[in-house]
């Protein structure tokens, strides 16, 4: 018996249709399980992030009064130990009591301790809270519902606290504040307005870093040199807006899943464009293949800095420092190699790495 042209051709379109079903539910299949990989390692880090809150509210509770000290105590320790149903409601009533802490009668290393530990509680519920929000959007898709891609694996669950408002005429930043004229801890001004900022450390394909340079629009006289990155708007996650602001200031656009980090944090208040910020940065790694950036994307403010751009090797960077001008975060000639280490390393190790504190 012998098949006609158009049999054949119809059973060979079913096998192709099979096969492409076949290999679309294979890849959708591991990315799901990387994408719940990515959500364990997320909570993980959490987890270690709140522990550490915890240890940091004993110190404090054994510094303050009998009656304060107890009831934090007993507080971080219900937290601690609660089960995962309960933990977001005893970490959330830490935060309360937390809220109430007079931090004025605290020594100052205490407060420093308490405002790190709270900064890496903050950055680890985002990225926790963004790996949930993408393993849901592609497990409750129907497609991945009707084949049970998902397997038996639980669905994750969004973490919420609350974040507790820190007093800026409270010289939290005593023990890490910096300015572009050089301000010491001891001469730190009172903030007018908190900011939080993702930056990238940019390097193409030789392992050169990209660098701006530009001038305080209120003080044209003063002139710095510094890493791609700029302000999160309200609402905006940490890792779109480092996308945002690379497309921005570089004209280059990637995905956000090509970042790497955060890996780093800067803390410091300085004077810009008539006003003193308390600004908390958060660096993310990129290697790209070398482009010439562009100034189209530039905002307002960002043409009144008249920023310039320029690749540096680790020899130039030295010699950048060597000149005197300043450059931040001013230890990026002896971060570029752990840079370049770090770009090639795949996300999920980044975010099972402590986030390293840096000047």
């Amino acid at each position: 018996m012998t098949l006609s042209a158009l049999t054949i051709f119809v059973l060979a379109l079913i096998a192709a249709v099979v096969l492409l079903l076949g290999l679309w539910a294979y890849g959708t299949a591991n990315r799901l399980d990387r994408l719940h990989v990515r959500s364990d390692l997320s909570w993980h880090a959490l987890d270690a992030a709140l522990a550490r809150r915890a240890v940091v509210v004993r110190s404090i509770a054994a510094s303050t009064s009998a009656s304060d000290g107890r009831r934090l105590s007993v507080l971080a320790d219900r937290a601690e130990r609660a089960d995962r149903a309960q933990r977001e409601t005893a970490e959330n009533e830490l935060s309360v009591a937390l809220a109430g802490l007079d931090v004025e009668r605290l020594r100052p290393q205490l407060v420093a301790e308490l405002a790190d530990a709270e900064a890496r509680v903050l950055i680890a519920r985002r990225f926790h809270n963004d790996a949930v929000r993408d393993t849901l959007a592609l497990r409750t898709r129907r497609p991945v519902r009707w084949l049970h891609l998902g397997g038996t694996a639980p669905l994750p669950t969004y973490f919420e606290i609350a974040e507790r408002e820190v007093d800026k005429a409270v010289a939290v930043e005593r023990y890490e504040t910096v300015d572009n004229a050089g301000v010491g801890p001891s001469q730190a001004p009172t903030p007018d307005r908190a900011r939080t900022s993702a930056r990238v450390v940019l390097l193409d394909d030789t392992g050169r870093v990209l660098l701006l340079r530009g001038h305080d629009p209120a003080r044209p006289e003063v002139r710095f040199w510094f890493t791609v990155g700029g302000a999160v708007e309200p609402g905006e996650d940490l890792r779109v807006a480092a996308v945002r602001e690379l497309a921005e200031e570089t004209g280059h656009v990637v995905a956000a899943a090509q970042l790497v980090g955060p890996v780093w944090r800067r803390v410091a208040v300085f004077p810009f464009n008539g006003e003193v910020l308390h600004s908390e940065e958060l660096f993310f790694v990129l290697q790209t293949p070398g482009f010439e950036p562009g100034p189209e994307g530039f905002t307002e403010l960002e043409h009144r800095m008249g920023l310039e751009f320029r690749w540096f090797d680790t020899e130039g960077l030295r010699a950048l420092v060597a000149s005197g001008e300043p450059l931040y975060p001013q230890d990026l000639p002896e971060l570029l190699d752990e840079a370049r280490r770090i770009a090639g390393t795949h996300e999920e190790t980044a975010a099972n790495t402590p986030l390293r504190a840096i000047r």
